[in-house]
């Protein structure tokens, strides 16, 4: 059969209600690509042809009889779908079907559909029944079905252990040889577990192929020195890569000594990576190349895709797609390439002339106009790398991609991203915040008061700096304002240990330099014992230095050290003594901890960091060489301030608690029901005749009331009669409120009349608001006194990025000019809503503040949690603001509500490529 190259769908080949967002682009167990789509009527040729490829003994699995040739019936069970009673989804390779799965309703029982697999042989291991079968899952519930039936050959054991390992709950009946299985596909904490966990081992896979080709073709390489191809083949040959490279230049016999080929397909050898340096108008007809070659990674260098418009947006998809369909992955384009640092592959495939020494940072950047002077600045420093990715207009592979590498990669410490977009955030969010756990992670998010750059813009929707900083805190993100201040960070981090606290001890040869250190600890909340640095005078010598070091790191009330450091004058030696002394001290309190680890606690906790020279970076004279004579652990990093020093502490002191507190569960409060809620917001949508639309006043309180939220008793009145009615059934005292709720949340307080104790106080403050306002006001029962007093705010937003973020803050005018609100992402475990409560800078009020009472921040984190519940079941809820909340020292009141529906973002769990 002829190869075809993936092309989107018409209209005219799959109709009008062909589901197109079921298509995605999915890596398999072992790292490689493939594309899913719904079936067509057009595939019957391909679904023969497939069967065709497939052994008798598959066929036999799959039919339970033999099978000498596939009949039309059979073909139509895969094309005759109508994406409702019958679903079909198909996997395509290089142009080929490879595999597809169907489900067929039960008409008796529309909630029930039958699903069967077909997997041709060469494709078997690969993992495609267990992806076909999670996206017909999702699929399927989109149509209402609830729940998967399946008859399986009791021999056919692969296919069995599709449907158990899926993590769904799996009954079973023997009959005559076949098994029939049956099970919800509603997603369970343990199918999810297996969905996160299959998704981790085939991203980390997909970039450990990516990271370490066995051959390299740079296509476009050049003799001319000025040109990219020509850099890029330069670079390898100089790693040196340990593979063969292969230049790809049809107007020459060699490059640099190297034969070089026409085109990739002339190389008669396999070909894993292709580096791509060619004007973007000829890539379309080299990626067509490399598809048929086999090559698994395309390296794009080449620019004027989505970074020159419009047009080149649509052709760097066309370009992705046609590449993901083929079973590869892609670096850009308008990129500068990745390095792999491990000697036994020692890949440099990038522009970059000078790069890092090997190391244990792992080193993303989008951007590749920067990525030279970044990795220049980067050596300079010393700062090992173990990879570097530089992703350019991120078409495919993206910084997901790679946490999901890192975090199982055993030469990898240390975290650094460079990132100018989110791809997935919320999907970062979550990698990020398992990879934190285990291995610091430090981010610059550049952008912040800036538009997107037109090839961000063409595949990415922006994210508020509010939402970047809710994702970095609740992920355990160190977030660093620039790149110098993360290379300060990753210094540290890569040579010395996490602190354990925030206790700082600072020793020095410098009264200046000493204070400066010690101002810096106390802006940056560091506390300093004994009241501040110990000088040992400029004239200390380096026993002395190293005496010092040793009996500050031995102390229980210190979890850091700052060493400050000028060499004297008549110091002949400019120092180094004094460096051997502190290396000796530093490398005397690890082999203390590691011999006497019980006696020595705090030697096994405690950084040092010094000002040495005033040199960035890890200097020799306090360098600990590694196995491969590069600066390793232990090593002292030298900070050409004090305040620098003291800034990377502070990053590394405020992870360190992070990572020492409970990472927290999902917590769903007693008495929530996401069905009843869900019912809710159906008849609301009905009613009001549209998805779009605010709710009213009953539908909130109905909403509320079913997550367990009550509201402060109210009633809508139009006349002062209807309104001493309304306050004798509530009960006195109560409140007047305006309807315009700008109104009721003015700081004059002017839409608002309180403590109304009875039909004459009543009387007497409406008509002042209703002259205000307008006839129809609310009564509201107060809260009492227990129940009120601090003024609060909560609410959700639906964020296109993240799906949803709970939000809290103190009522006031400082609050709303100031925007002191903290966010969290949902769903919320128990430590994150704590940490929303904590996190406006006025949260201190709540603990009581000049003589008033403390509130109860129990009820405050019920409350958050409640709303993410809330949240996480209801995406059509696009909205909700809870305003005012009033705490007390024995609860809260609810007093103010508004909400709106909208059309529910699509966040499907299914395993994809963004």
């Amino acid at each position: 059969m002829t190869q075809r190259t993936a092309q989107p769908a018409t209209g005219a080949d799959v109709g009008p209600a062909y589901p197109q967002h079921w298509e995605a682009d999915v890596l398999l167990s072992d790292g490689g690509a493939v594309h899913l789509r719904p079936a067509r009527a057009s595939d019957a040729d391909d679904i023969r042809a497939m069967h065709g490829r497939s052994s008798a003994r598959t066929l036999y699995l799959r039919y339970f009889s033999s099978v000498a040739q596939v009949s039309d019936a059979q073909v139509r069970i895969f094309t005759d779908v109508d994406h409702d009673t019958a679903i079909g989804l198909v996997a395509e390779l290089g142009g080929h079907i490879i595999a597809a799965g169907t489900c067929h309703r039960d008409l008796r029982d529309r909630e029930s559909a039958e699903v069967a697999f077909l997997v041709e042989d060469s494709q078997q291991g690969r993992g495609l029944g267990s992806v076909l079968l999670e996206h017909l899952a999702a699929a399927a519930q989109e149509c209402g079905i609830r729940r998967f039936t399946a008859e399986v050959l009791a021999e056919n054991q692969v296919m069995t252990r599709v449907f158990a390992d899926a993590g769904y709950s799996v009954r079973r009946e023997f009959s005559s040889g076949v098994l029939d299985l049956v099970f919800d596909i509603e997603p369970t904490e343990k199918s999810r577990a297996v969905l996160l966990a299959r998704e981790h081992r085939a991203e980390s896979r997909s970039i450990t192929r990516l990271l370490n080709p066995r051959s390299v073709a740079v296509i476009g390489a050049s003799t001319e020195a000025g040109k990219l191809g020509h850099a890029v083949l330069v670079n390898l040959l100089r790693g040196p890569f340990t593979g063969p490279v292969y230049p790809v230049n049809p107007e020459t016999r060699s490059v640099q000594g190297v034969r070089a080929y026409p085109s990739v397909l002339d190389i008669p050898d396999p070909v894993d990576m292709a580096v791509v340096a060619v004007p973007a108008g000829s890539v379309a007809e080299v990626v067509d190349a490399c598809r048929v070659k086999g090559v698994h990674a395309l390296v794009v260098i080449s620019a004027g895709f989505a970074d020159a418009g419009s047009d080149g947006a649509a052709e760097q998809r066309r370009m992705v797609a046609v590449a993901r369909a083929s079973g590869m992955r892609v670096i850009g384009p308008n990129c500068l390439g990745l390095i792999n640092a491990d000697p036994t592959i020692s890949l440099n495939a990038t522009l970059a002339p000078v790069v890092p020494p090997p190391g244990r940072i792992g080193f993303f950047c989008q951007s590749g106009a920067l990525g030279v002077a970044i990795l220049a600045d980067a050596h300079a420093r010393g700062l090992g790398l173990s990879s570097f990715v530089s992703a350019g207009n991120r078409a495919d592979v993206s910084g997901n991609d790679l946490l999901q590498y890192w975090y199982g990669d055993e030469h990898t410490e240390v975290v650094l991203l460079y990132l100018e977009s989110f791809g997935n955030p919320r999907k970062f969010a979550r990698l990020a915040r398992v990879l934190s756990r285990v291995k610091p992670v430090i981010a610059v998010k550049s952008g912040r008061h800036a538009l997107a750059t037109p090839a961000l813009a063409a595949t990415t929707a922006p994210v508020s700096d509010h939402a970047v900083a809710t994702l970095f805190a609740q992920s355990g993100v160190i977030r660093t304002t620039n790149l110098a201040e993360a290379f300060d960070v990753a210094q540290l981090l890569a040579s010395q240990p996490v602190p354990g606290g925030d206790r700082v001890a600072i020793v020095g040869n410098s009264t200046a330099l000493g204070i400066l250190a010690y101002d810096a600890c106390l802006d940056a909340g560091l506390a300093v014992p004994d009241g501040g640095p110990q000088d040992l005078g400029f004239r200390a010598t380096p026993e002395r230095l190293a005496d010092a070091i040793r009996t500050a790191a031995a102390r229980d009330d210190i979890d850091a050290l700052v060493v400050v450091f000028v060499p004297a004058v008549e110091d002949a030696s400019g120092g180094l003594a004094h460096a051997a002394a502190l290396k000796a001290a530093v490398r005397d309190l690890r082999t203390a901890s590691a011999v006497f680890p019980a006696a020595s606690p705090a030697a096994t906790a405690v950084p040092v960091v010094t000002t040495f020279l005033a040199v960035d970076g890890l200097p020799t004279e306090l360098a600990v060489p590694d196995e491969q004579g590069h600066a390793g652990r232990g090593s002292v990093p030298s900070f050409r301030t004090p305040e620098r020093a003291v800034a990377a502490l502070a990053h590394a002191i405020r992870y360190g608690t992070w990572r020492s507190r409970p990472a927290g569960t999902v917590t769903r409060p007693d008495g929530v029901d996401a069905a009843r809620g869900r019912a809710v917001l159906r008849r609301a949508a009905q009613d009001g005749g549209t998805v779009e639309r605010s709710l009213t006043d009953d539908e909130l309180v109905d909403l509320l009331d079913v997550y367990g939220i009550p509201v402060a008793p109210f009633r809508a009145v139009g006349t002062v009669g209807e309104a001493v009615t309304a306050a004798d059934e509530l009960g006195y005292p109560v409140v007047l409120k305006a309807f315009d709720e700008r109104l009721r949340h003015r700081d004059d307080r002017s839409g608002v009349r309180v403590g109304l104790s009875s039909p004459a106080h009543l009387r007497a403050a409406w008509p002042g608001l209703v002259e205000l306002s307008g006839p129809r006001v609310y009564v509201q029962r107060m809260a009492p006194p227990e129940r009120s007093g601090l003024a609060t705010v909560f609410g959700i937003r639906a964020d296109p990025s993240f799906g949803a973020l709970v939000s809290f803050g103190l009522g006031g005018l400082a609050t709303e000019l100031l925007d002191d609100r903290a966010y969290r992402a949902v769903p919320l475990t128990d430590v994150d809503a704590v940490d929303l409560i904590a996190g406006p800078r006025a949260a201190p009020l709540l603990d009581g503040y000049r003589g008033s009472r403390a509130v109860d921040r129990a009820a405050l984190v019920d409350l958050a949690l409640r709303l993410s519940a809330m949240a996480d079941d209801l995406p059509d809820l696009v909205e909700l603001r809870l305003q005012p909340v009033l705490a007390g020292p024995a609860g809260v009141s609810v007093t103010g509500v508004t909400g709106r529906l909208g059309r529910p973002m699509r966040l499907d769990e299914r395993r994809r490529l963004a």
